[in-house]
């Protein structure tokens, strides 16, 4: 019995990994390994960022959490978010800034464990050297808003 409670438990597991959309509305406890996490494309960022959902969705006014993954050389523009924002630097170094444009100049470089927390409406930037992942969390519904409407992917 112990045994199939175990290949039940796991199966689930490995269903939720792969829709990221079970999580969100799972009431099951939930672990993951990095290998497992399940890497998107993010439409609202510049190409190259890649987006994987831990809990969500994104878009409702629920806890969330997720991963961003950039590569070398990425720069996100200004922008804000309607929530806090809680950011957890992984892995590489993450430059981050607030103000209405990206400025290299004034950022503050967080290593893998450092944290930055972002309150509502706080324009602010980021970019990487090389490859850096993020971890995020907070309330939604998560946002992101162009200070510079050219810059959104979206409209291109």
């Amino acid at each position: 019995m112990r045994n199939t409670l175990v290949a039940i438990s796991a199966t689930l597991a490995l269903y939720c990994l792969g829709a990221s959309a079970a999580w969100a509305q799972s009431t099951t406890h939930m672990m993951a390994t990095p290998d497992e996490l399940k890497w998107t494309d993010v439409p609202s960022l510049p190409a190259g960022a890649k987006l994987a959902v831990i809990e969500g969705p994104l878009n409702a006014a629920v806890p969330f959490t997720f991963r961003l993954k950039f590569p070398a050389n990425y720069q996100v523009p200004a922008h804000w978010h309607p929530a806090i924002e809680h950011v957890t630097v992984i892995s590489g170094t993450f430059n981050m800034g607030t103000g209405d444009k990206l400025d290299r100049s004034k950022t503050k470089a967080l290593s893998a464990g450092g944290v930055a927390i972002m309150q509502p409406k706080t324009n602010h930037f980021a970019w990487t050297k090389k490859e850096t992942i993020v971890q995020v969390h907070g309330v939604g519904p998560w946002a992101i808003n162009y200070v510079n409407p050219a810059d959104d992917p979206r409209t291109k």
